[in-house]
């Protein structure tokens, strides 16, 4: 059946495994895909993965795809230890595509593990998200946009909502129009169809857009709880993008927590990091303690 074996449970008998290559939807006829990871002892929690990647994916027949990024390595495993059932994508990416593609794409994601959450065991009204960079941006809309589905839609799974319940984002790009960093401004621009900052014409296209794209913008009391994670020396995405998001979840009262790795630089180890706590364990407390406990009522 394609799934690969990858751990053994404490029992010995059930086994964590990963399915691969699920069609998640279809735009144009192309296949979008996300590969299940299941874990051995499933807590009944689903959580969708986005990898960050600049919003890019590379093209070629062969090119290497994000739901197999090396970030899946890392932040994959601990998540299914601890029982819950990740979900990590693909989604359209720029030099091809543009905003709102990815966009639609995460939202899609959201709403096809909602609509099939029986057949994968987990809670349809408790979704988590987790992504770094770009995708800790997509995973921030995930978080902030209304997201409410079509019900006229013929296709059952976009009546369902997009919104997610809980939210770790790191290093995530918040405000789009304060970036303030040559490092990514062509890989922003790329993905926005322009460039756009604080001081573009508020009435012109190009800051629309890029307001519209910014989780910022969309915060409200009914957001997900949102952690944080950063590194203060990030050139790429600056730490103050997490600063300002944590500011604007506080101002309203939503749970959320910034985690500031010092010295750290940008990319899913934070490079140069001083000491850094262990970020991905402090994932797994944020998903039981704001999408597992609070349901429970364990």
């Amino acid at each position: 059946m394609g799934l690969l074996l990858v751990a053994p449970s404490a029992t010995g008998t059930a086994q964590a495994r990963i399915e691969p290559n699920v069609v998640y939807g279809v735009f144009s006829g192309t296949a979008l895909l996300l590969d299940v990871h299941h874990p051995a002892q499933p807590n009944g929690f689903g959580i969708v993965f986005v990898p960050g990647s600049g919003w890019n994916a590379p093209l070629g027949y062969s090119a290497p795809m994000l739901k197999e990024s090396h970030q899946v390595e890392m932040y994959v495993p601990p998540l299914t230890q601890a029982g819950y059932t990740v979900f990590a994508l693909n989604h359209r990416a720029t030099p091809t595509f543009r905003y709102p593609a990815p966009l639609e794409d995460v939202q899609r994601a959201a709403r096809f593990v909602r609509y099939n959450a029986a057949k994968y065991g987990v809670n349809s009204a408790r979704i988590g998200g987790s992504g770094g960079s770009s995708g800790g941006h997509l995973v921030s809309l995930l978080g902030t946009l209304d997201g409410t589905g079509d019900p006229a839609d013929p296709d059952p799974v976009n009546r369902e909502s997009s919104k997610i319940e809980c939210a770790v984002a790191r290093a995530a790009p918040i405000d789009l129009l304060q970036m303030g960093s040559s490092t990514v401004s062509d890989a922003l621009a790329l993905f926005l169809g322009a460039r756009a900052v604080e001081t573009t014409p508020k009435t012109s296209t190009e800051y629309k857009t890029a307001w519209a794209a910014s989780p910022i913008n969309h915060v409200s009391v009914d957001d997900a709880p949102f952690l944080l994670v950063h590194g203060d020396a990030d050139t790429a995405v600056p730490f103050q993008q997490s600063v300002l998001m944590e500011a604007a979840l506080r101002r309203i009262g939503v749970p959320v927590k910034l985690i500031r790795i010092e010295g750290g630089t940008h990319g899913p180890t934070f490079p140069g990091a001083k000491t850094p706590p262990d970020y991905r364990a402090e994932m797994v407390k944020w998903f039981d303690a704001h999408l597992r406990k609070i349901f429970s009522g364990q």
